[in-house]
């Protein structure tokens, strides 16, 4: 028989995929199928729920954890945790504070060397990490451990007490509140100004992830990073690029604790790095790496906001929403996983 009379045959690789099929791919799915789940669950049993200022008021407290929860979400794609991401926020408000306050200049000065100070924590757990080769479940446990005592001891040693001295009335503080503590009032819809720099660290996220060489760096690290290296992927850069990339995130979250309530309490923050990773399994990512999204994570923080104030908005006692946040991770969980088994099996 003829090589013309052979039955064409259609690469599979070059077939198109329909909208449905390529919409289940996503990995953030689940996660938007789990949150208008929970708007709906709420806009029934809260009247309030759906009233513009409580919908202003689920985007602050979304932003306080997105903001986070998005450069943790790129670190858990690139397969690695953080564990000192609570403490170091609060590491990262303190260092402004008492620098200010004991070198008695400007509060941008303690904001630059804040900044400085928290990228220098992010590096290092990054270098520790490529250079030792130990989980970097140890190594952020140990930093975190470190930083939640020098929280306690250095604020104790210095200001007499487990806070920070007052620096409102510093010069400087007025444009340092304007930037990362302000509120935008629309109607009747009052935003903090986090909801702006969440939405930008989302977009500058999701266009890392999707449209630059370093995005595919992400990924390829996360899903084997001896299989990534084999073909040129700067791994320990990479790796320690996400650690900075969380360190900077850190920062943000800092500076807005610190100008928004004007002192700071040294224990604060302990708890919230299992928010942030939460955001992000909600989200679509996968604990092995190699899987997930930003907006994904955006996504899972939002789910977090609605929870948080949907159940006092429902006038339920507030001790049950660490038990609707566990539920509502393993609901996601499962639901990710019976997407992406159902897209794997039509691809």
């Amino acid at each position: 028989m003829s090589a013309d009379a052979l039955p064409a045959t259609k690469d599979e690789r070059l077939a198109r995929r329909s909208l449905p099929r390529r919409l289940a791919g996503r990995p953030e799915l689940g996660a938007i199928v789990g949150a208008v789940a929970v708007f709906v669950f709420f806009s029934v049993v809260a009247d309030s729920f759906l009233q513009w200022s409580s919908f202003s008021t689920v985007l602050n407290a979304s932003s306080t954890i997105g903001i986070m929860a998005t450069p943790v979400a790129l670190l858990m794609i690139g397969g690695e945790f953080d564990l000192s991401t609570g403490v170091m926020v609060t590491s990262s408000a303190l260092i402004s504070s008492m620098f200010s306050y004991q070198m008695t200049a400007n509060v941008w000065v303690g904001i630059g060397v804040s900044l400085l100070a928290t990228l220098a924590i992010g590096f290092f757990n990054g270098f520790l990490l490529v250079r030792t080769g130990l989980p970097s479940f140890i190594i952020t446990l140990g930093t975190f451990l470190i930083l939640q005592g020098c929280n306690l001891g250095f604020t104790k040693l210095i200001s007499d007490t487990v806070s920070t001295k007052s620096i409102g009335d510093m010069e400087g503080f007025p444009e340092a509140q304007d930037v990362f503590a302000s509120h935008l009032t629309i109607g009747d819809v009052d935003l903090q100004v986090t909801v702006l720099w969440w939405l930008g660290l989302v977009a500058l996220a999701t266009w890392i992830l999707l449209r630059t060489r370093a995005g595919n760096w992400i990924f390829a690290v996360g899903g084997g990073k001896e299989a990534a290296r084999a073909v040129g992927v700067p791994v320990e850069r990479t790796k320690i690029g996400l650690y900075m990339g969380v360190a900077f995130a850190a920062w943000i979250s800092g500076q807005h604790l610190l100008f928004n309530y004007d002192v700071i309490q040294s224990g604060e923050g302990v708890g919230n790095e299992f928010l942030y990773i939460i955001a992000a399994v909600i989200g679509g990512c996968l604990l092995t790496g190699g899987y997930g999204s930003a907006i994904g994570a955006a996504v899972g923080a939002f789910i977090f906001g609605m929870a948080n104030k949907g159940i006092v908005y429902a006038q339920w006692s507030a001790d049950w929403f660490k038990f609707f946040l566990g539920a509502m991770l393993l609901l996601a969980t499962l639901l990710n996983w019976w997407v992406r088994k159902r897209a794997e099996a039509g691809a």
